[in-house]
């Protein structure tokens, strides 16, 4: 199993040097796994709380592909080799 891409919303803005840059919240992760691709998503992760345009009823989640100069880290609650493995 090998994290791909970490999920991600905007939050809101900053200022840096001079230039306005996106502030991001980590939300998961999608994997490649035995039986391809799955995504983690934070259980406290509540896209209501998003902020958004007024006439959207959607959220928009960015994907941000890992650096493959960085080993992939999987979150330690529980690791699953096969979809048979989960407790639902």
């Amino acid at each position: 199993m090998a994290k791909i891409y970490d999920l991600a919303v905007k939050t809101g803005t900053y200022q840096k040097d001079g230039e306005t840059k996106n502030r991001y919240q980590n939300i998961g992760a999608i994997i490649e796994g035995n039986h391809g691709p799955y995504m983690l998503l934070e259980r406290t992760f509540n896209p209501a709380g998003v902020a958004g345009q007024d006439d959207r009823s959607s959220v928009i989640i960015s994907l941000f592909k890992v650096n493959d100069a960085q080993p992939a880290a999987v979150p330690q609650q529980q690791k699953y080799n096969d979809f048979d493995d989960v407790p639902f």
